[in-house]
């Protein structure tokens, strides 16, 4: 496991029990080519839930004005999907995941929904390893050290991906902008090359094309059938 140990400086965490890291980082497809019953699901739905308690005490601290609609709203935010790719992203954590070479060739390591499942694995690890306390500072250190509770920049994050898999950036063009000058309306479409990627409104063109990054990455994370 020694190709591991960088990671283990990024996260400051050394592991005891290397097999848990290891179990964290497998996806399901790497499992099935080294025919492996060990992979990372069941450490996700661990690390899930140990997230979102750490989330939710976070919140609790450091908003003591803020009601429970308003708490909720955060929380949604910082346990979704991009914001807990974006995390995995800056750890580096694509380049250490264990993928079969089917989804390794198809960009697995910089899908979002892989990121996100081994990032929550990650913590369930920490947690069987060591416990609450440092799987709770892991966390808190991602807060501080990130503070994604503002809109995640979509524009950005697609941009990244495209670059990574393609060296190419997107392109955006507005479609339409309906509406009086004060309350008008824009809608935007997200290209690479000639494909439409994504579809997106706003009250604004930023807005807009903020909704198409975000659609074009949830197309681009959606498994193929």
């Amino acid at each position: 496991m020694e190709q591991l140990a960088p990671l283990e400086d990024v996260i400051d965490y050394h592991f005891r029990d290397q097999k848990l890291l290891k179990e964290a980082l497998s996806h399901k497809s790497y499992a099935s080519e080294s025919q492996s019953a060990v992979y990372n699901e069941r450490l996700e739905f661990l690390g899930d839930s140990i997230l979102s308690a750490v989330v939710a005490h976070e919140l609790y601290v450091r908003h003591p004005e803020e009601a429970e609609g308003g708490l909720s709203k955060r929380k949604a935010h910082l346990v979704s999907r991009p914001s807990l790719a974006h995390w995995a992203g800056e750890l580096g954590l694509g380049a250490h995941l264990l993928l079969g070479v089917g989804e390794d060739s198809s960009g697995g390591r910089t899908r979002a929904s892989l990121l996100s499942n081994a990032f929550e694995a990650l913590i369930g690890a920490i947690y069987l390893d060591g416990g609450y306390a440092p799987a709770a500072a892991f966390i808190r250190g991602c807060l501080d050290r990130q503070r994604p509770e503002a809109e995640p920049d979509y524009k950005s994050l697609l941009q990244e991906v495209l670059q990574k898999k393609y060296k190419s950036p997107p392109g955006y063009e507005t479609t339409s902008s309906d509406g009086p000058d004060h309350d008008k309306t824009f809608k935007v479409r997200v290209l690479f090359g000639k494909r439409i990627l994504g579809h997106g409104e706003g009250k604004s063109k930023k807005e807009a094309e903020q909704a198409a990054a975000r659609c074009a990455l949830q197309k681009l994370d959606a498994p193929e059938s």
